[in-house]
């Protein structure tokens, strides 16, 4: 890419964590001069939380099946209605945090491609790291895992901290607590329970289940933001809140003293918020929660009790300087392809 020239950048949103993680890295792209294209697939709150945020999107593709096959089969077939849209839209560049479908159809475009990832075990990055041309990840990211999982070494961009610094120091969302409508004395434990059926992590977590029976015995008021109607109906029945309209995990969080994590980025979130967070993700840590538990910011309840206590909201840990270098790594990787 010369200086100053201006690309059509092809952002795919597969996924809800990566609403505002892109939607923050896509106002630098278009401060210079870029034209962001977004598409985005109809799978756990991507959509809604889209949507919140003002993005204008074109919609492919739907949820992910159970099954590895099935999921195979399904991302060949999203690949083939991103391949149709992008070659209308004509993308320079294509950029995603982990879409296989975007690189498989990029790939077919020969459109270059950047990808970003800070899960060392995920299956699929064996697919992901070869069809990239660079690769974003944390500086806390285990060299060991990239090499075994085919990144070649030149095309990796590092970042320091957390992926989620780039959105969390904006400081925007809706007022949360009036939202859950949030007592003042009230003890608020906000839950997210394990994304079953994923590649990683395909059974129900049952440390997740035994917090979420814990803080309800300690007379917390429990609300869970379910990934599905399962898992709606499931912890309903427990006795947690359930909220009928999806709520924004990171305008929840401010609101509350305590979250629990079955999964990974809303437990970094929270953690970053400065609330008092545990993780009971029953996979493999990644490197990233790793060290957000060597910080003391992140408690792993399979090694620890559930302690309960108003948070300090002065606390926030987030750094604007590790976002930025966030985005000057996505640039630098988009600089060296397109």
């Amino acid at each position: 890419m010369q200086a100053g020239e201006r690309l059509r950048i092809w952002i795919d949103l597969a996924n809800s964590p990566h609403v505002r993680l892109f939607a923050a890295v896509a106002s630098y792209l278009e401060e210079e001069g870029h034209t962001v294209g977004f598409t985005a697939r109809h799978h756990a709150q991507t959509v809604p939380l889209a949507e919140e945020l003002g993005l204008e999107f074109a919609l492919v593709g739907g949820p992910s099946p159970a099954g590895r096959i099935k999921k195979l089969v399904r991302t060949a077939a999203r690949a083939q209605e991103l391949a149709r849209w992008a070659r209308a839209w004509r993308p320079d560049v294509a950029l995603s945090h982990g879409s296989y479908a975007q690189l498989v159809a990029a790939l077919r475009l020969r459109v270059p491609r950047v990808t970003m990832m800070d899960y060392e075990f995920q299956p699929a990055n064996h697919l992901s790291f070869r069809l990239a041309n660079r690769l974003v990840v944390p500086e806390c990211f285990p060299e060991s895992a990239l090499r075994r999982q085919g990144a070649r070494k030149n095309a990796v961009v590092r970042y320091p901290g957390f992926k989620e610094e780039v959105y969390l120091v904006e400081g925007a969302g809706a007022d949360a607590s009036e939202t859950l409508a949030v007592g003042h004395d009230e003890l608020l434990v906000l839950a997210r329970p394990s994304p079953e059926g994923a590649l990683y992590l395909r059974e129900r977590n049952d440390q997740f289940d035994r917090a979420l029976k814990d803080a309800l015995a300690q007379g917390a008021r429990v609300v869970v933001l379910p990934r599905d109607e399962i898992q709606a109906a499931r912890y309903a029945a427990e006795g947690a809140e359930v909220p009928e309209r999806p709520v924004d995990s990171y305008t929840a969080i401010r609101a509350a003293d305590a979250v629990l994590g079955g999964g990974g980025t809303m437990s970094r979130e929270a953690a970053l918020l400065g609330a008092h967070t545990y993780t009971t993700f029953s996979g493999r840590l990644a490197a990233v929660d790793s060290e957000l538990i060597r910080r003391g910011w992140l408690h792993d309840l399979r090694d620890g009790q559930l302690v309960l206590r108003k948070r300090d909201r002065g606390v926030v840990r987030a750094r604007r300087e590790n976002g930025l270098a966030l985005v000057a790594a996505v640039q630098a990787a988009i600089s060296q392809i397109a």
